[in-house]
């Protein structure tokens, strides 16, 4: 029994860790006042070109490198059209994912032949694999969390940092400045403009960061739509955060721990079928999506949404 608890709980970090990064790097984006919602096809970007990297060159560093540097490129566009330009954020957004999705699918399929869907290359591709921490590991139950890889250990540094950052600092305290209202933020001497080109460029590296995990650790390899909806997930979790890092974590490990379970049933051969398994993660998200707006409807919650998100600004309209 404990083993069985053990390797539910390593499976749901696991699989939580690329939600996590994506998450944290939305909350920063939005906490600037710009909706991302170009978030699968960065993350598919992200899988495609770290898998592609790694299998060329065997360097897992400079496939995360790789992979950042395609997030840094499709968010700067976003920001370009929407801070720039000031284009409708949602329909950049969505011509971001658009984008993403056919060209990862393009890309992907010239890395080598195919079979069952799944390319031959990501069995002989550098990965991440797991590292055991000495006598923590060995702890039961609480030791699957100290056998994982170096982007999940990453995940537990990154959490408390993020949220660190967002409220422990007068740079965090311009960031949430910003996305509330621009216009004071700007009467104080801040850079509205510069606010929010650069959290949207990290957090759509952070996004991309969490693609890459997907096909350098979770599952090695390169599989058509390997995230599974992953990044319109994240956008469910920014909400069920409330926009603070700390929480993201929360819904992180909902939906891991679901995807685990969902797992161990279909290996245990449960009667439920396979597809309908494969809903649960979807739909414990649309459940706590529901539940924490109706809390907010009720007045037991502030959902905390910024006030000027995916509102255009521009000191010339004051």
């Amino acid at each position: 029994m404990i083993l069985l608890v053990q390797s539910i709980i390593a499976i749901t970090i696991r699989a939580g860790t690329s939600l996590v990064y994506a998450t944290i790097g939305e909350i920063y984006t939005e906490r600037s006042g710009i909706l991302n919602l170009g978030l699968e096809g960065m993350m598919l970007m992200g899988a495609v070109t770290a898998f592609a990297v790694a299998f060329h060159t065997g360097s897992l560093i400079l496939s995360l490198l790789v992979a950042m540097s395609m997030g840094l490129i499709l968010s700067a566009v976003h920001a370009f059209l929407c801070i720039t330009m000031r284009a409708n954020q949602v329909v950049s957004g969505l011509s971001i994912t658009l984008f993403g999705t056919g060209m990862a699918s393009f890309l992907g399929q010239r890395l080598g032949p195919v079979e069952n869907n799944y390319y031959l290359v990501g069995l002989t591709a550098a990965r991440f694999d797991r590292i055991a921490v000495p006598f923590l590991s060995d702890i039961p139950v609480l030791g699957a969390l100290f056998n994982q890889d170096i982007l999940t250990y990453g995940m537990y540094v990154i959490i408390p940092l993020a949220w660190f950052y967002m409220f422990k600092t007068k740079y965090g305290l311009n960031l949430r400045s910003v996305g509330e209202s621009p216009q004071t933020a700007d009467a104080m001497g801040i850079s509205v403009t510069k606010i929010r080109y650069l959290y949207t460029i990290i957090g759509g590296m952070l996004v991309s960061l969490g693609g890459a995990h997907l096909s350098l650790s979770y599952t090695p390899g390169w599989t058509e739509n390997i995230t599974g909806g992953r990044g319109w997930i994240v956008i469910a979790l920014v909400i069920f955060s409330m926009w603070n890092p700390a929480r993201a974590i929360y819904g992180a490990l909902l939906f891991g721990g679901i995807n685990a379970i969902q797992f161990r049933l279909q290996i245990a051969g449960a009667a439920i079928p396979a597809p309908v398994l494969n809903m649960f993660p979807y739909l414990a998200t649309i459940a706590v999506l529901v539940l924490v707006t109706w809390l907010e409807s009720k007045g037991k919650k502030r959902l905390g949404a910024p006030a000027s998100l995916a509102v255009s600004y521009m000191r010339e309209d004051k």
